[in-house]
């Protein structure tokens, strides 16, 4: 059935043709009273538009060059919930599209984002679990086949899958799900990773329905588990209507041109850059099939906005990861952050801010600094600086002066260039990166992967885990993306072996579990590790210690990073140590703090006091 069908519009028998409507539906009393219509369909900017709403007014009525677009700007400051017809006329042709204002079924405060509190797990759904697999193909759909032994096709996993493994989640520990794309991605090729959207407002039907998501995000939040969208401003799909029938030239950089980014957005920050290199690191298209938006043009950020204010206020997610962050227009970023946390003021959204330092990292963050008179207004950033920082130091021998780490110590030394280093996205790894197991020899070593989830769910901010981590998956960016998505095992009816239960599990896999379950059971509700302050000491005898406070609670972490055993001499920790003896959390033994403390080699100690 088309949207036309879909939504009842009225027709005479002369009927004009209306193929989109976005969005579909809004909600009365939103704190900004301006609401944009798209309308798409042949030959409809001519017409006369009338409204029967009950006091709505038309402020503007816009046409672009492209004659099969119409967009209204509506006034609803003093609209309430109803029914009302928006009528299109030429001559003796009419077509009367219903809409809607809903009554909003929550305050915008009632939406509580992630915090240092939560950690995030990261699902690919593609690659998660299949729990439906009557929608793996979709007719009409470009890419209408499934192929599992080819890492770059589309394996089926979707929705129902995420939805049957909510327990599996929860009972691991980690408090929200931040899932890869799931908006429409109908791309001839690729789209199983969601990053191409070809339709903001609508599930890919691969994946399931808008109804589906909603009620995944309801029944993940009857587990407590909060849930965070992932977003694309900077580009579209080229299969996405506004591209392949563009309203006009100017929604796309360069005229709609195709012209490739350098992919350089330090040059967005570097006081010493050409214009030209600007322009092209932020205008240039991330690849020829994913056109750039130009989200100076007030139509496009409008669009962009109100998307992802509908998807807040119908599914009631709780956070925004947004891909590409420093590629768009700064400016209309900043907006967007703005307005989304003025009509939600507890929600979060975190940046994908690619760069290869902390001070490059931290020009993004809300009330940076390094930024201003600018601001961001994004309240997270993600800190890859510190992914690649681990990625070595738990296979490096560590000295008090380089190496291993020291590297950690080193960079937290630097934490003062973040106006909130709490609100930092940390991660071992995520579907772009090399997993922390880049082979199965590493993946495979225990020492290296329970000191690197220690510190990870210890240290400041917001851990993120991806999926399959926790079981040891493995895999390495140099053989292509794909292979860092690997299904995850169980996850599909005949698969031979399934991870989410311990018996499908090797000894190897439930002990890699069981001591992150441990960790992340543990780390729920703990105040001292997801609200207090930070105290670290620099590294003596290739030790790493620091402290966790709140509240007169605190955790203390004591990390070997060398393969010899170590003897800390404890009178500079004093300050840190209330008690003479503590239980290490990890082992359950009672370790004396008196004046020396001897550690076997790559050992960890929790301690809580």
């Amino acid at each position: 059935m088309t949207l036309f069908g879909l939504l009842g519009f009225k027709a005479t028998a002369h009927a004009l043709t209306v193929k989109q409507v976005a969005p579909q539906f809004w909600w009365a009393g939103m704190k900004n009273p301006e609401l944009q219509i798209l309308l798409y369909g042949n030959g409809i900017a001519s017409s006369d538009v009338t409204l029967s709403g009950k006091d709505i007014s038309i402020k503007e009525i816009v046409r672009q060059d492209n004659p099969n677009y119409l967009l209204l700007y509506l006034d609803l400051s003093e609209a309430g919930p109803q029914h009302f017809d928006i009528t299109l006329r030429q001559g003796k042709k009419s077509t009367v599209i219903p809409y809607e204002l809903k009554e909003r079924t929550r305050k915008g405060s009632d939406i509580q984002g992630f915090t240092s509190s939560d950690v995030l797990y990261l699902i690919m759904p593609d690659r998660f679990a299949n729990g439906n697999p009557e929608n793996d193909v979709v007719e009409g759909m470009r890419e209408n086949k499934i192929n599992r032994e080819d890492l770059f096709a589309r394996h089926g996993g979707d929705l129902k899958g995420v939805e049957d493994h909510l327990d599996y989640i929860s009972d691991l520990g980690a408090t929200a799900i931040w899932l890869n794309p799931i908006q429409e991605n109908d791309m001839e090729s690729g789209s199983y990773h969601g990053y191409a959207i070809t339709d903001y407002y609508q599930i890919d039907r691969r994946f399931g329905t808008n109804a589906d998501f909603r009620q995944l995000v309801d029944k993940a939040h009857q587990k407590d588990l909060k849930v965070v969208m992932d977003m694309i401003f900077n580009h579209c799909g080229s299969e996405n209507y506004l591209f392949k029938d563009k309203p006009s030239k100017d929604w796309f950089n360069f005229k709609s041109e195709y012209v490739q980014t350098s992919f350089k957005t330090a040059s967005v920050m570097d006081i010493h850059a050409s214009s030209y290199e600007k322009k092209i690191a932020t205008d240039g298209w991330f690849t020829q099939v994913m056109p750039d938006f130009n989200q100076r043009n007030r139509h496009v950020a409008r669009y962009l906005i109100q998307s992802s204010i509908w998807w807040i206020e119908y599914a009631g997610i709780n956070g925004i990861r947004q891909d590409t962050h420093p590629y768009a227009d700064y400016d209309f970023m900043s907006e967007w952050c703005k307005e989304v946390l003025e009509e939600y003021p507890n929600f979060n959204i975190v940046g994908e801010t690619w760069l290869n330092s902390n001070v490059l990292v931290s020009y993004w963050q809300k009330d940076s600094r390094l930024a201003a008179p600018k601001n961001s207004n994004l309240p997270t950033v993600m800190d890859f600086p510190l992914t690649d920082l681990m990625a070595k130091a738990f296979d490096e021998e560590t000295t008090d002066w380089a190496n291993g780490l020291y590297r950690l110590y080193d960079y937290h030394t630097q934490d003062l260039v973040y106006a909130n280093p709490m609100n930092l996205l940390i991660f071992l790894d995520n579907h772009d990166t090399s997993r922390f197991g880049r082979t199965e020899e590493l993946a495979q070593n225990l020492t290296r992967y329970k000191q690197a989830m220690t510190f990870l769910l210890t240290t400041r901010g917001i851990p993120q885990i991806y999926y399959g981590t926790e079981i040891l998956m493995d895999g390495d960016k140099a053989n292509g993306d794909g292979c860092l998505r690997k299904d995850f095992p169980g996850g599909w009816q005949g698969d031979k072996t399934d991870c989410f239960k311990a018996e499908g599990r090797t000894s190897l896999q439930n002990e890699a579990y069981d001591f992150t379950r441990k960790l992340l059971q543990w780390r729920k509700n703990n105040e001292a590790i997801g609200k207090g302050s930070m105290k670290h000491f620099s590294i003596a005898h290739g030790t790493y210690v620091y402290q966790r406070e709140y509240k007169g609670k605190s955790v203390v972490v004591i990390m070997n990073g060398t393969d010899e055993r170590q003897v800390l001499d404890l009178t500079p920790y004093k300050e840190i140590l209330p008690q003479t003896s503590a239980t290490d959390f990890l082992s359950g033994q009672t370790i004396k703090l008196e004046e020396k403390l001897e550690l076997d080699k790559r050992a960890t100690l929790l301690l809580c006091f």
